[in-house]
């Protein structure tokens, strides 16, 4: 078993992304940390066709992570959403036995500079926790008048955190890339998912993410010790974010002095999306005009 590995799974609409993704890896990966993909099965050959043969990766089907789980019912991500299927998904790499730890990165993730296993992996051989109170982003989102975005977090973060019992400040982990150890995964099956009858199929939804359901359960069962860094990339979770920092000074090369990398998350950067628009002409003049609306804002 390998002690780090690089993980993505992905799916046909973001294979460009993964493609721009892999091209990053593939110039500042100076260990050579081994890079995995899980895809459908079905989805193998355009997978190739579009990544080519000039970059190295290990492609894993998804079907074959979800085998791994012996409560886990044949064709079960079929009866959940696609972003439902995939956090449940990328959670189970572990069970495959590859790596004791995996960088679990998604495919808008884009490096920035070199990176090793320092960056990941603490000199005790156990791996860095990104784990903080997100006061930052939601203070941000709060003076810009999105106090949604804070209340819907601060939600997530107590429904999950009740589910262990836990007292106490919420912590966030809602960015990759995650450092995740399959000790982790292990102790939330076997001291919590077991004794119950669940599988992490039954735990994973929209109100309990993966990344709250990792960090509380290392709160609780502490299969490692705990290593706290804060985030490793800039993430633009929203187009009035990004067009705010940057009127504020931020570039890519900027970035590099304190971040591995940046995300421009696809829910709102479309411009890579594979394949036909899933929305009508008129949908999609209507989210330009808003996010010009929102471009305008970033002045005031």
């Amino acid at each position: 078993m390998k002690d780090l590995v690089l993980y993505c799974k992905s799916y046909r609409r973001d294979f460009l992304r993964l493609k721009r993704l892999l091209e990053s890896i593939q110039k500042y990966n100076v260990e050579q940390i081994p890079f995995y993909i899980s895809t459908p099965q079905d989805q193998l050959d355009e997978l190739k066709n579009i990544l080519g043969s000039n970059i190295e990766y290990h492609w894993v089907s998804d079907e074959s992570i979800i085998a791994a789980n012996p409560r886990a019912k044949p064709g079960i991500e079929k009866t959940r959403t696609g972003s439902l299927a995939q956090q449940a998904i990328k959670s189970e790499f572990w069970r495959l036995g590859i790596s004791e730890n995996y960088v679990c990165l998604d495919s808008d993730c884009i490096f920035l500079k070199e990176f090793s296993h320092k960056d990941f992996i603490a000199s005790d051989g156990n791996p860095y926790t990104v784990i903080y109170q997100n006061k930052e982003f939601f203070q941000l989102a709060i003076d810009r008048k999105h106090p949604r975005v804070e209340e819907n977090l601060r939600l997530e973060g107590d429904r999950v955190k009740t589910l262990f019992d836990r007292e106490g400040p919420n912590y966030y982990c809602p960015c990759p890339p995650f450092i995740w150890s399959s000790k982790v995964w292990r102790s939330l099956d076997e001291q919590f998912l077991i004794p119950r009858g669940l599988s992490f199929w039954d735990i994973s939804t929209p109100e309990h993410p993966e990344t709250l359901l990792y960090l509380e359960a290392l709160l609780n069962f502490q299969a490692i010790p705990l290593h706290p860094i804060e985030q490793l990339f800039r993430i633009y979770y929203y187009d009035w974010q990004f067009y705010l920092l940057r009127r504020l000074g931020e570039s890519e090369d900027r970035l590099s002095k304190n971040y591995l990398g940046v995300i421009y998350q696809s829910n709102w950067d479309s411009d890579l999306d594979l394949g036909a628009p899933q929305k009508s002409l008129l949908s999609r003049v209507n989210k330009r005009l808003k996010r010009f609306l929102r471009y305008l804002q970033s002045y005031l």
